[in-house]
């Protein structure tokens, strides 16, 4: 990378030192912008990732989407084109040089308006391929994502420049390799885009039983088509998709709330507790109990120490 890269990611880091402080992901005056902050790498953490860029400006990432993993550091940036039910992990941070990322997230109408105020837009409808990529990060880029964390220094500019600035840093994606995978979820008529609108609504109501004829009718398309459309972009199947949403559910509520694991199965979509447990095991490595238990021992070590 040139000294200019490492010159902008330094101040990058700054600033999300200032308006964060502490380990952990802090919201920011610009609703759509995150800092996250680890002084220490982190186990395998479950959750989804929304529509998004990641910028890392210390340390470095892993994230596994399916049998799928993708690395990414302050050489590049992450997309999530989609939501995705992933098991991310800090692999490089410590307390001098802790993990240091700026999340923005993004929605289909706005990569929508890029497309119709530029000549992007025509590239082959069907040519959608996985909803999550890493990409070379560029000084062009760097500079737009300082620019909008600087914002946060002048609040009164944010209303008018942020917006700006986040259809530039989409421009400079939507002009990059990988482009056209954000394309497709935005246009209407592309499989990718009746992807999309399934993938919502699966995980609007992930606690649903779908036929696939169903959600093929949503996608518009036939249920071979669907299946193999919706492996392309999120590399698995639709209810392999809503049962790692339904897991990663119910691992929340028992944390949060004292429910029995019988009672958090149904509430998330299973009829039957102990396939629930036995899904449960294969995912997170125990069942329900021993998982809670764990993760709870944890934390506590974590608080007290």
């Amino acid at each position: 990378m040139s000294d200019r890269i490492y010159q902008l990611q330094d101040e990058i880091a700054k600033l999300i030192e200032r308006y964060s402080g502490q380990d952990g992901v802090h919201s920011t005056l610009i609703p759509s912008v995150f800092f996250i902050r680890h002084s220490n790498v982190t186990g395998p953490k479950n959750g989804v990732y929304k529509p998004s860029l990641c910028f890392i400006v210390q340390g470095a990432k892993e994230v596994l989407l399916a049998q799928e993993r993708f690395r990414y550091d302050p050489v590049n940036y992450l997309v999530s084109s989609v939501d995705l039910p992933v098991t991310s992990q800090v692999v490089e941070a410590s307390y001098d040089v802790p993990y240091l990322a700026l999340n923005l997230v993004f929605t289909p109408s706005q990569i929508l308006e890029v497309l119709n105020d530029t000549e992007i837009r025509g590239r082959k409808k069907d040519s959608e391929k996985r909803g999550m990529f890493v990409s070379t990060i560029e000084l062009s880029m760097l500079d737009a994502v300082l620019r909008l964390a600087r914002l946060l220094d002048n609040p009164k500019d944010i209303p008018v420049l942020a917006p700006l600035i986040t259809k530039e840093i989409i421009y400079r994606v939507l002009q990059g390799q990988h482009g056209s995978t954000l394309e497709q979820i935005a246009i209407e008529g592309s499989s990718a885009y009746g992807i999309r609108e399934v993938i919502e609504q699966i995980t609007n109501n992930y606690d649903r039983s779908y036929r696939i004829e169903e959600l093929a009718e949503i996608a518009n398309m036939s249920v071979a088509s669907l299946h193999r459309h919706f492996k392309e972009v999120t590399a698995m199947s639709p209810i392999q998709f809503q049962k790692q949403l339904r897991l990663q559910e119910a691992r929340r509520l028992l944390l949060s709330e004292s429910a029995d694991a019988a009672e958090v199965a149904f509430r998330v979509g299973y009829e039957s507790p102990s396939q629930f447990s036995r899904e449960y095991s294969r995912m997170f490595g125990s069942p329900p109990r021993e998982d809670v238990k764990r993760l709870r021992a944890q934390y506590d070590q974590k608080v007290n120490s």
